[in-house]
């Protein structure tokens, strides 16, 4: 599976994806291509190598149409996602596979409102035109939808880590602590790759886990005074910072 970076290195390239764009439709031969967007021959069967051998796309060979040798034709087998958010506070980028299975697998995972339909096109192998637009008139009006109140939520998102970078410049005097609270704000639920945090820092085991630790007793210590709790434990017990998050 072709990793984010090389994804995006793949998909930088507006030729690709105007290949992409019409693989997507249907499949096509090199020469289609070249002819409809405007390059060389050869231009396209590099930019087709490249997807090739990254499974973004596949070929298969068909007979001529005019008696010769047969030809290739190339087609998109690939199906994923990509997300980039970027402002002040705020630096996501995400590569997500689709779900895979049929309509009824997948309304497990759909908003209610849009069941119906998965139970509607269940089983069924074509659906004619003038349905089809209907269909994907409601879906794309479900994804309109949900892209506003992910936008909110990323905005909303962005606002509390904004506040939240306030207190971490005032209150955390070195950058390794800083450092870690930020890993800690943008990764809420999961647990700290001091590993990784060693590396970014330049920083020995021992000594990263001692900033960490100190982090760690600050948090807890300030979670505590702000919601009247008492957290008991032993000076060596390794609480998780996440474990006091809960609902």
């Amino acid at each position: 599976m072709v990793d984010l970076d090389r994804a995006l290195h793949l998909l930088e390239n507006k030729v690709r994806r105007d290949i992409l764009e019409r693989l997507v439709r249907e499949p096509h031969y090199p020469l289609q291509l070249a002819e409809q967007i405007g390059v060389s021959q050869q231009a396209i069967m590099k930019h087709l190598k490249l997807l090739k051998d990254d499974g973004f796309v596949d070929c298969e060979k068909v007979p001529s149409n005019k008696g010769g040798p047969p030809k290739q034709i190339y087609m998109v087998k690939r199906a994923f996602s990509m997300r980039i958010d970027l402002g002040p506070d705020l630096f996501h980028v995400e590569k997500r596979q689709l779900p895979k299975g049929g309509p009824m697998r997948l309304s497990n995972s759909l908003p209610k409102e849009i069941v119906p339909y998965a139970e509607h096109v269940s089983g069924r192998r074509k659906i004619p035109f003038g349905e089809a637009i209907g269909l994907l008139g409601e879906l794309h009006l479900a994804l309109d939808k949900l892209d506003v109140q992910r936008d909110a939520i990323i905005s909303l998102h962005q606002h509390v880590k904004h506040c939240a970078s306030k207190v971490v410049d005032e209150e955390f005097e070195t950058y390794e602590k800083r450092h870690i609270i930020h890993n800690m704000l943008e990764n809420p639920r999961t647990e700290i790759d001091m590993g990784a945090i060693s590396q970014q820092l330049n920083l020995g085991a021992t000594q990263a886990e001692a900033i960490m630790d100190e982090v760690r007793t600050r948090i807890l210590r300030t979670v505590a005074e702000r919601k009247g709790t008492i957290i008991a434990a032993p000076q060596d017990t390794k609480l998780p910072w996440y474990a006091i998050l809960g609902k």
